[in-house]
């Protein structure tokens, strides 16, 4: 019999145990020292041998969708046990050259001192790249990508977010970079701080930073009681 997938990846991962048409791709956010990043996989065989991409692959014909996209993302990146949440699902006819093919996208925040990437499956490297940085991927990754900041962009105006993304204490002017960063606009200091003062969202956390050759800024924590409220209720946050 022929198989129906020429085009899946020589690994243990038969063409008989994967759904033929849909498959999914994940983009995970990280913030260092000031930068988004997101993690991308070099592609180790198949048609997209040498070439980047998000994490993702084939969907096992017994497997919970939202299972799937752990199970990928771990064996591809070593990242495991995240919330990933979708995004949305990506059907152009000709956006796979070989098939029509469609993938459903997913998005997470983690900090990346919390996990050791490790390419592993179907990838032959997994880094961190910088949002302003990202090479051409395969396929149409970079719609994905742009569709899933797309998302944490207006999630940042509805909901707290850090929580997964800054250490546990960390500055005013760091939490200031990373919506700098998500929203690609340049803040006021003085607003920014006021606004986020008002909101009751951050504790002092006592101390100062340390290492540093300019005056140590104060540290802040974020108050997870305050935090959760907001992120179950919304609100609605302009710069």
């Amino acid at each position: 019999m022929k198989n129906p997938l020429p085009f899946l990846p020589t690994n243990d991962l038969s063409a008989a145990e994967v759904m033929s048409s849909i498959t999914i791709d994940c983009c995970v956010f990280s913030f260092e020292k000031g930068y988004l990043e997101v993690l991308l996989v070099q592609h180790g065989e198949g048609i997209s041998k040498g070439k980047w991409g998000l994490p993702g692959g084939w969907i096992k014909k017994e497997e919970d969708i939202d299972v799937a996209a752990d199970r990928l993302l771990s064996e591809l990146t070593g990242v495991k046990d995240i919330y990933l949440e979708q995004v949305k699902t990506f059907g152009k006819p000709d956006r796979f050259p070989l098939g029509r093919v469609i993938t459903v996208g997913y998005y997470a925040l983690i900090n990346r001192e919390d996990f050791k990437v490790k390419a592993g499956f179907t990838a032959s490297e997994a880094k961190w790249y910088r949002i302003k940085d990202i090479p051409h991927l395969i396929y149409d990754h970079n719609e994905i990508l742009q569709s899933s900041l797309n998302r944490l962009r207006g999630k940042v105006k509805r909901a707290p977010i850090g929580f997964n993304l800054l250490p546990e204490k960390f500055t005013l002017l760091q939490l200031m970079q990373l919506y700098t960063e998500i929203l690609d606009v340049e803040m006021d200091k003085s607003n920014f701080r006021r606004k986020f003062l008002k909101m009751k969202l951050l504790q002092e956390a006592g101390g100062k930073q340390t290492g540093v050759s300019h005056r140590a800024a104060k540290l802040y924590r974020f108050d997870e009681e305050i935090y959760q409220n907001l992120t179950r209720k919304g609100f609605n946050f302009e710069f």
